[in-house]
């Protein structure tokens, strides 16, 4: 009787249960937790991070964004940066592209791969050497974008290198920007080889 009654609440009452019974099946599924890996990872370098990086602590935007108004912290981008063809044709331009970065920061591109040549290890220990001030328990912010595992495996070296106070931003430049808070254009930091 009730069911002739009240077909239309008891049909959307049937509809609501399916779908909650194939969200909670499905969402276990879609909600992956990214593992930490124990070395460092390689490609694809875009794609989702963990939530930890063990003796790092991890910000979300709106804390790098206090951590930065403060000015006591700094912070190293390490997005990559294309290297020139080294065969491009003669009279061809060649244009980088440009960076837009949390000012005040640094730029140490191709410092974030899973293996990175001793060029590129002793250019990421002056980098953090200059920002910090030699001191290794100065604390240092580092970011990319969002799911973007240069930050990821560039904190995890740092940490490697000795430092004690690392602090891995993963939203990086896109969550900043995002928020609202500004970008400045900057360079890569000067390579003495």
């Amino acid at each position: 009787m009730v069911l002739v009654i009240f077909p239309k609440v008891w049909r959307g009452l049937l509809i609501w249960f399916v779908s909650v019974a194939v969200l909670t099946l499905v969402n276990p599924l879609a909600a992956q937790v990214v593992a930490e890996p124990e070395a460092y990872r390689g490609k694809p370098y875009r794609a989702p991070v963990p939530d930890t990086l063990t003796g790092a602590t991890v910000l979300t935007t709106d804390v790098a964004h206090k951590v930065w108004k403060g000015g006591e912290v700094g912070f190293v981008d390490v997005l990559p940066r294309l290297p020139k063809p080294a065969k491009l044709p003669q009279g061809t331009v060649w244009r980088d592209k440009p960076r837009d970065s949390i000012p005040g920061s640094i730029w140490l591109p191709n410092v974030g791969y899973q293996t990175i040549p001793d060029v590129d290890a002793d250019y990421f220990r002056r980098g953090l050497e200059t920002i910090t001030d030699g001191d290794k328990s100065n604390p240092v912010v580092i970011f990319c974008r969002a799911d973007c595992w240069m930050s990821w495996n560039a904190a995890k070296r740092a940490i490697e290198y000795g430092y004690t106070d690392i602090y891995w931003y993963p939203e990086g430049t896109d969550g900043w920007e995002a928020a609202g808070y500004p970008l400045e254009r900057v360079e890569p930091e000067e390579r003495s080889e």
